[in-house]
């Protein structure tokens, strides 16, 4: 019987991964390169679509050396995606900037005076709160100050795009990636002209919008060869890698919401339909016709830890200085962390929101500041939670992964302060295999995306313990007081 594999290539912030599976869902082999990103100026962050493009060929190639799969016992590549990427574009496909990735501040102010204008109308037809992370308040910032290369374009893409352009000479787009630029009708599932007008770009400029389980076949010789693939193997577009992290740990169902936490962090749900908060706390992005993916991210999770493990130069390992929160009771003797030390999206939509400890006393210790900033990253997770439980009811079970979910001390903190079970899957590649489920599914040879549960190692859930819940209730009601009032002075 012939050997089978599939790959997810996740194009990430940090790195290009390219992740063979058998088609049980384990893992074969594993490759990354990481991505540089450039610092120009306060608040900008870049990097090189050229390289990155490079990276993921290296990569494919050398996951197919590493786990020695011949070109024909490999069915499908399919892709995972970071979002909110923009490059512009020449008539020849080249770029002419360099890539605006997420993390790119220089559009504060457009957002905010978007926000300000005609922000909720914006946000009602795509579902994207008003923030600089947005590629439509980039292509504002671009407008405003007569930016070059957006003066000179003749596309904008992002980087799976720009990707999927160099290899197949063919400009496609699926519906999350689309969602996330904030020039998506979530109604219509077209571009939206009047949006469009105000970026100052045209329907031409930007790619044709596809399924997740869109097929594109003809991958160039040369690029297949470097590969060391077949240029006759049909590779799928797959989607965006918020959806992704969420199929790929099986929260999937009503009731069931997936918990993201690495350096930065998001809780999200799929719902049928499209559905929008009032105030604007939460997105909501195609994933296909039929679902969405409902939550909010947020720039300050496992960030905040590293940034005090620096501060208090603790020579130890992560997992030590982690430990020294065990020493304290919930509560942290009445300190309190709002976590924003790197300006904040959901639930404030706000670059220039700052951190702030509360209730300091000359009793507290070390212990307590790393409690206190555990706690700090859990409760922003939770006023996340409370603002999507608004759209999509009570949750009934929290899957999560990322790299906080490794540590046994947090899970426990993140099912007493939810009060829910807690599950996490024994793999780190979540994202990465659900691509290549979606993969499976565009070849015909997968027939749902809920079938993917089946095929999830997940170990025991976490319990929360019900006593802690009843105080961390009563601490959060503070919390969140507090994170309104200091709201008002960013």
């Amino acid at each position: 019987m012939s050997r089978e594999f599939v790959m997810g290539l996740d194009l990430g912030t940090t790195s290009v991964k390219a992740v063979i599976f058998n088609l049980n869902g384990n893992v074969i082999t594993e490759t990354e390169k990481m991505i540089s990103s450039n610092y120009p100026q306060q608040g900008w962050v870049e990097q090189d679509p050229v390289e990155i493009e490079q990276f993921a060929v290296q990569a494919v190639r050398d996951a197919m050396e590493a786990a020695n799969v011949k070109k024909e016992e490999l069915v499908t590549i399919s892709f995972s995606s970071a979002m909110h990427s923009l490059i512009c574009i020449d008539e020849n496909g080249e770029p002419l900037s360099q890539a605006m990735i997420w993390a790119d501040g220089r559009s504060s102010e457009q957002a905010e005076k978007l926000k300000e204008n005609n922000g909720f109308e914006v946000y009602s037809k795509t579902g994207l709160p008003n923030h600089p992370m947005s590629p439509l308040s980039k292509l504002l910032w671009m407008k405003e100050v007569e930016f070059e290369p957006y003066l000179k374009a003749k596309y904008f893409l992002s980087i799976k795009e720009y990707v999927l352009q160099k290899w197949f000479d063919q400009r496609v787009i699926d519906y999350s990636m689309a969602a996330a630029t904030g020039l998506f009708n979530a109604k219509t599932f077209q571009w939206d002209d009047e949006i469009l007008t105000l970026a100052g770009i045209e329907k031409e400029q930007l790619s044709k919008i596809v399924p997740p389980t869109e097929v594109l076949t003809g991958i160039k010789q040369e690029v297949a060869e470097k590969m060391g693939i077949s240029n006759e193997m049909p590779i799928v577009i797959g989607s965006a890698d918020g959806q992704l992290a969420n199929l790929g740990i099986g929260a999937i169902l009503p009731g069931e919401v997936a918990i993201t936490a690495g350096t930065s962090g998001a809780i999200r749900q799929f719902a049928k339909g499209f559905r929008i908060s009032e105030k604007q706390e939460t997105f909501s992005y195609a994933f296909t016709e039929d679902y969405s993916i409902i939550g909010g991210p947020t720039n300050n999770g496992g960030i905040a830890l590293q940034w005090l493990k620096e501060l208090l130069n603790y020579q130890g390992s992560h997992d030590e200085f982690t430990a020294e929160a065990t020493a304290v009771a919930p509560g942290a003797e009445g300190l309190l962390f709002h976590p924003y030390i790197n300006g904040e999206r959901a639930p404030l939509w706000n670059q220039q929101a700052r951190g702030n400890f509360f209730g300091m006393s000359i009793t507290h210790k070390k212990e307590h500041f790393v409690r206190a900033v555990l706690e700090g990253i859990t409760f922003n997770l939770y006023q996340i939670g409370q603002a999507l439980e608004n759209l999509a009811g009570e949750p009934e079970k929290l899957f999560v992964n990322g790299g906080l979910s490794r540590s046994s001390l947090w899970i426990q903190m993140l099912a007493d302060v939810f009060g829910k079970e807690v599950y996490v899957s024994e793999s780190h590649h979540s994202a990465a295999w659900a691509a290549a489920w979606v993969g499976l599914i565009g070849i015909g040879r997968a027939d749902s995306f809920e079938e993917i549960k089946k095929n999830i190692p997940m170990g025991e859930p976490v319990k929360p313990n019900m006593e802690d819940h009843k105080i961390y209730a009563a601490i959060y009601k503070k919390y969140e007081m507090l994170s309104q009032d200091i709201a008002k002075y960013f």
